[in-house]
């Protein structure tokens, strides 16, 4: 069994060294699970002491695993599904099996399924699979996030799916509109294959029909990541995740390291604004050095800027070597702190930054009752950064994985759109800029609505930026006010989104 699950490993870590970036990260980390001590542990046990076939014991083994996961919620929740795909694929190398998967087809084709495992989306060819469909998940699920980001549209939690679109069915699929059209006629097909060959690029500068500057930024968490949104023509990087270099850690990585980490995706953005998040730890990212894995809810416990309470070394370490990759790079580099919820956390941070000579400090705006403060808080803070998926879940109190609530994990809903609205206030009243990095940004239509809301920057997968771009270049600014008035005065999410792609034209002629 260790041989097979090594095996597992083996192939996994093979397929990550052909993809880069995030997809690299999640197929490495899916094979470290292969192997993980837990699973392949309790299964070996069981063969042993109560002669349970092999197949069986890692069945079980598995089914353990996976609801001390669920049981933490979040992102680790979500997990689950990946130990579930490790478990399919050792059963698979015991017992002689094909290998769990995506089907291999000679003809490009839309890919329907009850879900798919993160490590399986990583993998898929845009050429290949032309669309997702999928039974379950949310549309903030990894899956979905790859899907955006590889550039696939995907339709997700649709309960019918796979009853509704059998094999061979004809669809047309829109993942901007959320709408999966089946059997449509030749014309209808005609018209999304021009549309879908219409090639857009960026030429990195974001702005309205009528001249009003929209800075189009990107996110990135790895020097790959930087260097493919550099490539795009982002205007620079509205959110650096710093994990990258603290992942799969007992220990806090040296200064050193740190700053060599920094300055590899600094260097790509010379004269540019590069927002740098310091460690957004726990929840879904525990780090033992500074995180609680006990903790009963993750998602409400100690993470983000919180760890500094309990490891303070840590954040005083991180803006150290952010202060000396600054330093020896060129790149403008501002920094935030992600779990802001008091005015009081707020100075904190901004004091410590002070202190590394860091003088553009901002916060996350992921917490309601930071949006609700941002007046306050922005009179201490230098920008804000509303965090989108965190803040819908927290405002619709829904787990943003979890499929079954997929209609409350949308950022459409017009109580999340509000506390947008008020971030905004906030900061107008403190003429400090408010930029949003969550998945909300690289939806054009939402693009729209969030600069009608006085967002001033909006940082997406690079892959966004130039349809984000397109829509609104075709739209004034007073059009961008009508329409997120009309989202917000909306009484649910279908009603938001529905009122403002009625009132882009621009959306169904570019395809979008």
């Amino acid at each position: 069994m260790p041989t097979a699950a090594q095996a597992v490993a083996a192939a996994l870590e093979a397929a990550a060294a052909t993809v880069d970036g995030e997809r690299k990260e999640l197929l490495e980390t899916t094979a470290q699970m292969a192997t993980d001590p837990t699973l392949v542990g309790a299964a070996v046990k069981q063969v042993r002491e109560g002669g349970t076939s092999a197949p069986r014991a890692v069945w079980e083994a598995a089914a353990g695993v996976a609801e001390q996961l669920r049981a933490l919620g979040g992102y680790m929740a979500e997990r689950a599904r990946d130990v579930a795909d490790v478990r399919d694929r050792i059963i698979a190398e015991l017992t002689g099996a094909a290998v769990p998967g995506v089907p291999h087809r000679t003809e490009p084709f839309v890919l329907v399924a009850t879900d798919l495992a993160p490590a399986d989306t990583a993998l898929l060819d845009p050429a290949q699979v032309r669309a997702i469909v999928t039974a379950e998940g949310g549309p903030t699920s990894h899956t979905a996030i790859l899907a955006r980001g590889l550039g696939i549209p995907a339709v997700v939690g649709l309960p019918d799916a796979l009853a509704a679109l059998p094999e061979g069915t004809v669809v047309l699929v829109d993942g901007g509109a959320g709408t999966v059209e089946i059997d449509p006629d030749a014309e209808r097909v005609r018209q999304a294959e021009e549309r879908s060959a219409v090639v857009r690029t960026f030429d990195g500068q974001g702005r309205t029909a009528d001249g009003h500057r929209v800075s189009l930024v990107a996110n990135v968490g790895d020097p790959a990541q930087a260097r493919a949104a550099a490539e795009a023509g982002a205007e620079g990087v509205g959110l650096f995740r710093t994990e990258f270099c603290f992942l799969d850690r007992d220990a806090e990585p040296s200064l050193e390291e740190q700053v060599r980490a920094y300055r590899s995706v600094l260097t790509e953005f010379p004269g540019r604004k590069v927002v740098v998040r310091t460690l957004d730890a726990g929840a879904d990212k525990p780090l033992p050095f500074v995180t609680d894995v006990d903790e009963a809810n993750p998602a409400l416990g100690v993470r983000g800027l919180r760890t500094a309470r309990r490891a303070p070394d840590v954040l005083e370490n991180q803006l150290a070597a952010i202060a000396a990759a600054a330093a020896a790079e060129e790149a403008d580099v501002w920094v935030m702190a992600p779990m802001v919820a008091t005015v009081a956390e707020a100075e904190d941070f901004v004091e410590a930054c002070a202190r590394h000579g860091l003088d553009t400090a901002g916060v996350m705006v992921e917490v309601p009752s930071a949006a609700l403060l941002a007046g306050p808080i922005l009179a201490r803070a230098a920008f804000a950064s509303i965090g989108t998926n965190d803040l819908t879940q927290y405002a619709m109190a829904a787990d943003r994985l979890l499929g079954s609530l997929a209609e409350l994990s949308d950022p459409w809903q017009p109580a999340v759109l509000r506390l947008i609205e008020a971030t905004c206030t906030g900061g107008a009243q403190q003429s400090r800029p408010v930029g949003v990095c969550g998945e909300a940004a690289a939806d054009p239509a939402l693009a729209v609505v969030l600069t009608g809301l006085g967002v001033s920057s909006l940082s997406m997968t690079p892959r966004a930026l130039a349809d984000v771009a397109a829509v609104l270049a075709a739209t004034d600014l007073a059009t961008c006010r009508r329409l997120a008035r009309a989202a917000v005065d909306a009484e649910s999410a279908l009603e938001a989104r529905t009122r403002v792609r009625d009132g882009l034209p621009v959306l169904a002629e570019l395809g979008l």
